[in-house]
């Protein structure tokens, strides 16, 4: 698939589910949403950093700013899917993804301790959410999440090389490989017949592309997701 196509949202919603909320995001929540995540500063980590084992670096020496907003594009983002699979995991309980959603919930909530942790006072605020269907409807579900963790990965890859800090860079890429297996377990549950292609476990081919944060904040934000 080609690069561009990656945060394709519509590629992967045909009845416009995920979408449909995108148009109630007026331009002062857009601007709000852009503001928080830190247009303008360096970097876009993705999806979160396994950073348990570091020490809090707010206030720490020798420690980039740009890696500080890395850092914090990386914990809104993993608010965002934090919330989304704890909400699917209660909602979808019953469900036959009932235990991967509860998986994938444990793993961006520990993302999310382990970022407001290293960040200490310079964590950003979580923001308000409404995922409306995509945590009610089997259906939507499995395509938010399929677009959400093909999405980390993308984002990770655009960052490798902006990070400063060998540590921050060695824990963001102990996560992008577990951001990797969720999407190839998602992609597994939508159609264990045919893994290949698009919507398949390697959408890229053999080789994953990288994504800029442009691209990653214009998809996020076209969801209408995040509400303040």
């Amino acid at each position: 698939m080609p690069q561009h196509e990656v945060l394709n949202l519509e590629q992967f919603d045909t009845d416009g589910a995920l979408l449909e909320t995108g148009a109630q995001l007026d331009g002062d929540t857009r601007a709000s949403f852009l503001k928080k995540m830190g247009i303008g500063a360096a970097g876009l980590a993705g999806s979160g950093a396994l950073l348990a084992g570091l020490p809090s670096i707010a206030s720490a020496k020798g420690v980039p700013k740009s890696d500080v907003a890395i850092l914090n594009f990386a914990l809104t983002l993993e608010y965002l899917e934090a919330t989304f699979y704890t909400q699917a995991a209660t909602n979808l309980a019953s469900s036959s993804y009932a235990s991967f959603a509860q998986l994938v919930r444990d793993d961006e909530n520990a993302h999310v301790a382990a970022l407001k942790k290293a960040l200490g006072s310079a964590a950003v605020k979580k923001p308000t959410f409404d995922f409306a269907t995509a945590v009610t409807d089997q259906a939507t579900f499995l395509k938010t999440s399929f677009v959400l963790e093909n999405t980390g990965v993308a984002a990770y890859l655009g960052q490798a090389g902006h990070i400063k800090t060998p540590a921050i860079l060695g824990a963001a890429a102990s996560i992008l490989t577990v951001e990797a297996r969720h999407a190839a377990a998602i992609a597994t549950l939508m159609n264990a017949n045919q893994l290949s292609g698009a919507n398949g476990i390697t959408p890229n081919g053999p080789f994953d592309k990288p994504q800029s944060k442009a691209a990653i904040l214009k998809a996020v934000a076209a969801t209408g997701f995040i509400k303040g």
